[in-house]
């Protein structure tokens, strides 16, 4: 079993599962009320400069204002600038070759490169994460089937994934041939014993939209959209679907014809490996896709050999946790904690890369006493995170145990995506115990204090505090009753949350 794509498409909702091996690689889903506007280029107003953080907020015509760094800036460059070229053998670069150009250093301050009103172009780079608004550059790419298109920027690079030397030369002496001139390029991976006509089609084509780009950017006032990415369906096609992939299967004979169409244009040859499924049973069922990414919302992960990695997300950073659980080995307790801890290193690996994990990530391993352990595992995580695409950066393990992360983050983590803070505990994971909730009522009432004249007072809250009222604590709201001089009648309210409660004096 090689690899497979799968892709299920719904009136409201499109997800897409790559499989390698029958083991899930990726998850992408795209929600008809939440679309994916990552590649989309806009004209848009700058609405605020920020000096203290060399940024600005420019309006694209979405609900929120997109941000901007000054690294993000490709105004013509001046006296004291410099254009930071990104060279195909850049270790950051895209491993794909899929970046975005290169980015500006600049002696300038953005206070004296923008102003409150100006209109640029600005293409997002990144979606909206949490309560922030999405990520523009000037920087625009256009991606095609074999070449990522690059205007703002004289360059030709080649995906370092083609590793033969000799078929890197040949696709840059293509491109130096085919090539507009001041414009940039990266061959993708997809281009791999290509031919020239198939790579100066692809030149033409992206040259021809960006020209159409251009003029919509004359004729239309800002904030407005310019040009819209490909649906997710067509961007995995184009993305994804190489002569690696064994099958793609579709489950909807709408987007089936489509796609087949499609594929048909640049590559014909390709077809064949292009599947309707019209089973019963749901496409990511039968794959078994539903049941990883149940596994993939999941807070605790369990390992085959019965530890388990707990993973937290926080505000700041995302948190795993190592663990033996029930895992106890047959040797030495520093060697049962190296197997526990290789086996966590690769699946820490694999659920950063299932659920998008990005930003600063701390893993907190067993500790190991030899030092040669824990290179061990360092490069096990080395090993396991190499086919990962997104850029990283990975420290040595500390002497508590921790290994620090920094993963580029581009789009929304899983979590997030498809799920919100708990209403309940408003996040944190935790809720207030009845009893708690019930000495918080004892204090409220003794806070009323006690009227000469009889009183009562009524209580409202959650049936497990009434309850516990009503029993547990029976004696201790007496007592309250005959400090406060006052009859205190609980009444149980289904609607309300485990810590709310009401009073009432009458």
């Amino acid at each position: 079993m090689g690899v497979e794509i799968a892709i299920t498409v719904a009136r409201e909702e499109t997800r897409v599962a790559v499989l390698d091996g029958g083991v899930v690689t990726d998850l992408f889903g795209d929600r008809a009320k939440h679309k994916d506007f990552v590649g989309n280029i806009y004209k848009g107003k700058v609405a605020k400069v920020l000096p203290g953080m060399q940024a600005a907020f420019v309006d694209i015509g979405l609900e929120k204002a997109a941000f901007m760094h000054v690294s993000d800036l490709s105004l013509d460059a001046e006296p004291g600038d410099t254009l930071v070229d990104v060279d195909e053998d850049d270790k950051d670069a895209d491993k794909d070759g899929d970046m975005v150009g290169p980015r500006r250093q600049s002696s300038k301050p953005i206070e004296q490169l923008l102003t409150e009103g100006q209109e640029l172009m600005v293409q997002i780079s990144k979606g909206p994460i949490g309560t922030k608004g999405s990520r523009v550059t000037t920087y625009v790419s256009l991606p095609g089937r074999y070449l990522v298109f690059m205007p703002n920027v004289e360059h030709i690079g080649v995906s370092r994934r083609i590793a033969r030397d000799e078929e890197r030369a040949r696709l840059k002496d293509i491109m130096k041939r085919v090539r507009h001139p001041g414009c940039g390029y990266i061959v993708r991976t997809v281009s791999e014993g290509v031919k020239e006509d198939e790579l100066r089609s692809d030149v033409d084509f992206l040259h021809v939209l960006w020209q159409d780009i251009l003029a919509k950017r004359e004729q239309k006032g800002a904030p407005a959209l310019l040009h819209a990415d490909l649906s997710l369906s067509f961007r995995v096609v184009r993305d994804l679907f190489g002569k690696k992939v064994d099958r793609l299967w579709i489950d909807s004979r709408e987007e089936y014809q489509a796609v087949r169409d499609f594929v048909q244009r640049f590559s014909p040859e390709q077809t064949s490996r292009i599947h309707f499924y019209d089973k019963d049973e749901s496409l990511f069922d039968h794959l078994g896709v539903e049941q990883e990414m149940a596994r993939a919302l999941s807070r605790k992960v369990w390992l085959k050999s019965g530890g388990h990695l707990v993973i937290d997300h926080t505000e700041a950073m995302t948190v795993i946790d190592v663990n033996t659980g029930r895992f106890v080995g047959k040797r030495d307790q520093e060697e049962t904690i190296l197997r526990n801890n290789l086996e966590a290193a690769k699946e820490v690996a694999y659920q950063m890369k299932l659920r998008g994990i990005g930003g600063i990530i701390i893993v907190d391993f067993i500790d190991m006493e030899r030092e040669k352990n824990r290179d061990k595992v360092y490069h096990a995580l080395l090993d396991a995170m190499s086919t990962d695409k997104a850029r990283t950066r990975v420290s040595r393990i500390s002497d508590l145990g921790l290994i620090e992360i920094s993963r580029e983050r581009v789009r929304e983590d899983l979590l997030r995506s498809l799920s919100e803070p708990c209403h309940y505990c408003e996040g944190r994971g935790y809720t207030k115990s009845p009893t708690t909730v019930v000495y918080e009522i004892f204090r409220d009432v003794r806070r009323i204090g006690s009227s000469p004249e009889p009183q009562k007072i009524v209580v409202g809250a959650h049936p497990s505090v009434v309850g516990l009222l009503q029993d547990e604590e029976r004696q201790g709201l007496e007592a309250v009753e005959r400090e406060c001089s006052a009859k205190i009648i609980v009444m149980p309210d289904e609607h309300l949350h485990l810590e709310q409660y009401d009073l009432a004096v009458l």
